[in-house]
């Protein structure tokens, strides 16, 4: 028990020495003073004795270092905090910017400058002074974010000679800041300002760095910016680069007067398969990386068709329909954008990024060819696959010059009539009022009811409809051979002309030159008849006839749906024709009056011809208009624009309507109250 009681004692003296180490008090003591010491000290233990080591503010330290200690010494308020983090910015941008504090300057500059009140006065001072500012240092203002728009503003509102200073200092480095993401919009500045001098010789420079710069994703808004300034002989240098190697090598044979590949071909003696090798070799790049919305790559690629071969021009075609349908790449986003850019890019990808590449190529003539010959010569299936693409984008197409000849072009070739009637003609039903007011959008609806009319198409148009790639409609003219030969050997007596399968070959061959195989009455008659297009057209005129009857665009089609439309289309809708011819006669019914706010129908510039024009073309509403409107009330109607209703009754091929009008107009015109045009004779006879 000693033993044990002895190894106790000599642990509890082991523990004595720590004990002492906290003062030489005992540790419940120390617990005592611990307990008795506020919270706050206990937590803040190591603060509280590194306070003896603070540094007051005028007494310098033993070693010297005050100026170092000072500088460790962390902010500790918000606002402190937000001016050391704001010092350390100004800092960085100093080491990484070299032009730091002259960009401050100009910025500051820029915002007084680009305000649309300042007074012109002030405003060339402004620019004055940062252009002195930049003296000798453009080239690096050029790239900068930030100064590469007070330097575009400069030479927006800068005197002449000013500009062609700038111009000489940048005409080194121009080829090489078209290439660079900020500076390229300052080459479009300086090219939208510049002389015809300082234009021809940049379109010079450019000579044999047209096809590297239009592979390039910032190059090739340059070449599309230069192609759009550039006259005829210049866009014709531009594209040459294109066409052949002799031609981007050496310089002189570029100029020439003509315009249409073939006839460069035959002019300088090239041969045609370098020169297709050679477009294959440019379009091909630009096909993979899905640059096709410039207007230089539509003209080279509508030239590259009038030349290619067979298996060329189906491979560029095949190519080019995925990318039609394909989403636009001009709005994606990028990871390295700053906010500010990132949300104009956002604004731009909410407006464009749903929009196929197709409806961005129809903005030029050559890119609605493009368009067209694919459409033309694609698959069933890939027409499908247009169809859908467009869907959403019938409206904007419709009301476009150039789209809504897309859409007469879907309307005239495409077979699959369900699905077009699904998507472009369902689209279009809801707009219809719309449509026939509109210059533009009236076209789709006047080639299902009278297509390809030249009242309603220009020549440019029509041609742009009729096109077809050359190799690809061989076939077609071979089997119209075949077909004359049939004829001359059936006029012989040596072939009998059947319905055998040679012929039924001939003449489904000759319909692929339309693009569908399809009877094309049959295709009008789905899409107008059996969709309820005709139905809502023939209610959208009759609930609105006196708005569309003084239009000059509605008008037109009010006629070919009062005649029935070209080939009787319409022929289902008697009672519906009916009805409209009472809708325009109970118009024409109304009194005369001085008062009203819109004048007559049969006063009015455009009624009043669309009125002749029915008489003349349409007995039936001849007859209407007569009982309704115009029985005993001629003398009226003698003097004005409505004369040439009057006269319309005579003038017209039935005899029905002269026998029914005469006997009332013939004494008003005895005694000189209607009198008819000196071009014209109108029988008095019976």
């Amino acid at each position: 028990m000693a033993a044990v009681g002895e190894v106790g004692g000599s642990k509890k003296r082991k523990r004595e020495p720590s004990a002492a180490k906290g003062g030489g008090k005992p540790k419940s003591t120390q617990l005592k003073n611990a307990a008795s010491k506020p919270a706050k000290l206990k937590t803040q233990g190591f603060k509280k004795l590194s306070k003896a080591f603070e540094l007051k503010p005028g007494k310098p330290t033993k070693s010297g270092d005050d100026a170092t200690v000072q500088a460790k010494k962390e902010p500790k308020t918000p606002r402190e905090r937000r001016l050391a983090a704001k010092e350390m910015a100004e800092t960085r941008k100093k080491r990484r910017k070299p032009n730091y504090n002259l960009e401050k300057e100009l910025a500051s500059l820029w915002e007084k400058m680009r305000c649309y009140n300042v007074d012109k006065h002030a405003r060339s001072e402004f620019v004055s002074e940062a252009l002195r500012k930049m003296n000798g240092k453009f080239v690096e203002i050029a790239g900068s974010h930030v100064a590469a728009r007070v330097l575009q503003t400069c030479v927006k509102y800068c005197a002449q000679e000013e500009r062609d200073a700038v111009f000489e200092a940048l005409r080194p480095h121009l080829l090489a800041l078209s290439r660079k993401k900020y500076a390229v919009h300052l080459v479009k500045k300086l090219l939208d300002h510049a002389s015809k001098k300082q234009l021809e010789w940049f379109i010079s420079s450019l000579h044999g760095h047209v096809t590297s710069l239009l592979r390039h994703s910032v190059g090739s808004a340059v070449i599309d910016y230069v192609f759009h300034l550039a006259n005829g002989s210049q866009k014709q240098i531009l594209l040459m680069e294109m066409y052949s190697t002799e031609l981007q090598l050496f310089k002189d044979l570029a100029f020439t007067n003509s315009g249409r590949l073939v006839d460069i071909i035959s002019k300088l003696g090239l041969q045609k398969s370098s020169v297709l090798q050679h477009m294959m070799s440019v379009i091909q790049p630009l096909l993979e990386k899905g640059i096709v919305d410039l207007s230089i790559i539509h003209k080279a690629l509508t030239e590259f068709f009038t030349i290619a071969d067979k298996s060329s021009a189906a491979d560029v075609i095949q190519q080019l329909l995925p990318l039609l349908v394909r989403e636009s790449a001009s709005a994606e986003e990028s990871p390295h954008l700053s906010a500010p850019e990132m949300q104009k890019k956002r604004r731009i990808k909410n407006k464009n990024v749903k929009e196929p590449l197709l409806v961005r190529m129809i903005r030029t003539r050559d890119g609605l060819k493009i368009c067209i010959l694919c459409v033309k010569h694609a698959s069933a299936k890939e027409r499908k696959k247009v169809i859908k693409g467009i869907k959403g984008h019938v409206r904007k197409l419709s009301l476009d010059q150039l789209g809504s000849l897309l859409l007469v072009c879907v309307l005239s070739v495409v077979d699959d009539t369900k699905l077009v009637a699904k998507i472009v003609i369902r689209e279009l039903q809801t707009m219809l009022k719309e449509l026939v007011m509109d210059k533009n959008g009236r076209r789709t609806l006047l080639q299902l009811l009278h297509p390809q009319c030249s009242r309603y198409f220009a020549p440019e148009d029509l041609a742009c409809l009729s096109l077809s790639v050359p190799s690809l409609s061989a076939q077609v003219e071979e089997a119209e051979d075949f077909m004359e030969i049939g004829l001359e050997q059936c006029q012989n007596g040596e072939v009998p002309m059947t319905d055998n399968e040679n012929s039924e070959v001939g003449r489904k061959s000759v319909q692929l030159d339309t693009g569908g195989k399809k009877d094309s009455f049959r295709r009008r008659y789905e899409l107008m008849v059996e969709s309820g297009l005709a139905e809502g057209l023939f209610e959208t005129c009759i609930d609105n006839v006196g708005e569309l009857l003084r239009s000059n665009f509605a008008k037109e089609v009010i006629y070919e749906l009062a005649v029935g439309g070209s080939d009787s289309i319409l022929q289902s809708f008697a009672d519906r024709m009916d009805a409209l011819h009472k809708a325009i006669a109970s118009q024409a019914a109304l009194p005369k009056t001085n008062d009203s706010q819109e004048e007559h129908i049969l006063e009015n510039f455009h009624s009043s011809r669309l009125i002749r024009k029915l008489i003349l073309d349409s007995p039936g509403f001849a007859a209407t208009l007569w009982k309704m409107a115009l029985d005993g009330k001629c003398h009226v109607w003698a003097q004005g624009h409505s004369c040439k209703v009057l006269l319309a009754f005579l003038e017209s091929s039935a005899s029905e309507v002269k026998d029914l009008a005469k006997p009332e107009l013939q004494p008003l015109m005895d005694r000189g109250v209607l009198k008819a045009p000196e071009s014209k004779l109108v029988e008095k006879g019976g």
